[in-house]
């Protein structure tokens, strides 16, 4: 997901409202991901961008209803503060936005939805009322700094990170509270970069290319200067680029497939990078995916990007069994592994509030199990490329060196290893492995 510029389509009480409560039903473990996909199309762009911002700026948030508050609202007021401080914060940060009254006005009509009701009025009024002075004081005042706002990760979470990058965290934990850029991948079956990029200008959108990330060469990435809706872009319906960020499409580049391969791309929904393997070679494709839910969405990107073919076959299994195989060996294989996600959280500020510490050693079982079954898959002298879009080291170069030394017939080729979350890319693991043997 990507941030867009904030749309007006409902009312801002009606748009706070439903905010308020996604991010309850995030408190109550639900994947914010799914509580989007249930709205109406015409809802879900200001309440994905409200509910964003507003954990994006948790942190930030709570030191002020902590200090306008003498004890802890009840949770529907404490989202729904979240919500409105969240835009403050916008509108102080970046010059945009609603007005402050505005604000406090919308944000008293939205507790309608909350018993009791006059109760929930006043503390919004009265503690939003207090926020917006900070924001906007009388002149000669002390203006409330905009001093950059990290992430809110758990206590363990937070620990690992100090632990393995002592001297980036905590530039990491901002980076990762910023609005996540919109990075697209030209597709080059039907025209290159730059003939796209001149598309991008004539339709007034700023573009700029992104040659390369971690050394390895980017032919298709494309940074916008400002985030659009998909619809404004050029040729996007029929196909002619994807959204995909920059160390996603490292994947593809790695793998380098080559006509008549046979690939499997062993985790595959929603299908961006087996649309990717595709536009860059003629290969066979086994897209394989467990979730029945997300299966479809890999047929409906290789639709819109004119890429579906007999040479794709669509398999719905779990890449850790064999019971959807039929015998062949792969030429190559993605192993794109279920992980914590703690790289991509830029893009969705609801993880950290999601994941617990013993889910990390749990999916490096499951990470383990699937690479051990993908390698038996995998033809002599085939390739495997292990991904995982986590920045803690249990899921990625743990992972490499464990899956090195229980299979002497893998030997470790070059590629990127950890990369850090910065402004053009997420945090993604590579570790390419080549299978030895006649």
């Amino acid at each position: 997901m990507s941030d867009q510029k904030l749309p007006r389509s409902l009312p801002l009480s009606e748009a706070i409202t439903i905010s308020a409560q996604a991010i309850g039903e995030v408190m109550d473990g639900r994947s914010l991901t799914e509580v989007l996909d249930q709205l109406d199309p015409h809802e879900r762009p200001i309440v994905q961008s409200l509910t964003f911002d507003a954990l994006r700026k948790w942190i930030r948030s709570h030191e002020l209803i902590e200090k306008f508050v003498p004890k802890p609202p009840p949770p529907p007021v404490e989202h729904l503060l979240s919500v409105a401080i969240a835009l403050f914060l916008q509108g102080n940060h970046d010059g945009k936005g609603y007005a402050a009254h505005t604000i406090v006005d919308q944000a008293v009509q939205a507790c309608g939805e909350y018993e009791p009701t006059m109760y929930a009025k006043g503390m919004v009024n009265a503690v939003l009322r207090k926020v917006g002075l900070m924001m906007e004081p009388p002149a000669g005042e002390k203006r409330y700094p905009p001093d950059p706002i990290p992430m809110f990760v758990p206590p363990w979470w937070r620990a690992s990170l100090k632990k393995n990058y002592p001297k980036v965290w905590q530039a990491l934990l901002i980076q990762q509270a910023h609005r996540a850029p919109l990075i697209l991948r030209v597709n080059v079956k039907q025209s290159d970069r730059d003939q796209y990029q001149q598309s991008l200008a004539q339709a007034g959108i700023s573009s700029q290319p992104i040659e390369e990330l971690a050394g390895i060469k980017l032919s298709s990435a494309l940074l916008l200067s400002e985030p659009v809706h998909v619809s404004e872009l050029p040729g996007f319906y029929s196909g002619a680029a994807s959204v995909q960020d920059a160390g996603a499409q490292l994947a593809a580049v790695l793998l380098d497939p080559k006509p008549g391969e046979l690939i499997l791309d062993a985790c595959a929904a929603p299908g961006g990078k087996t649309a990717h393997l595709l536009e860059l070679a003629d290969c066979e494709i086994v897209a394989l995916e467990l979730d029945g839910a997300r299966l479809g969405k890999i047929g409906g990107n290789l639709d819109r990007l004119r890429l579906h073919s007999d040479k794709v076959k669509i398999t719905r299994g779990d890449a850790s069994k064999t019971a959807w195989w039929d015998g062949r060996l792969f030429d190559k294989i993605l192993l794109d592994a279920p992980c914590s996600a703690s790289g991509i959280v830029t893009r969705h500020p609801d993880i950290p509030f999601l994941r617990r510490e013993a889910d990390v050693k749990s999916l490096q079982l499951r990470q383990r199990g699937i690479l051990t079954q993908a390698w038996k898959m995998l033809k002599p002298n085939g390739l495997l490329l292990y991904v995982t879009c986590s920045v803690f080291p249990e899921e990625g170069e743990a992972q490499a060196i464990w899956f090195a030394a229980e299979h002497s017939d893998a030997l470790r080729l070059s590629a990127p290893g950890q990369i850090l979350p910065s402004g053009t890319n997420d945090g993604f693991f590579y570790a390419l492995f080549k299978k030895n043997g006649s």
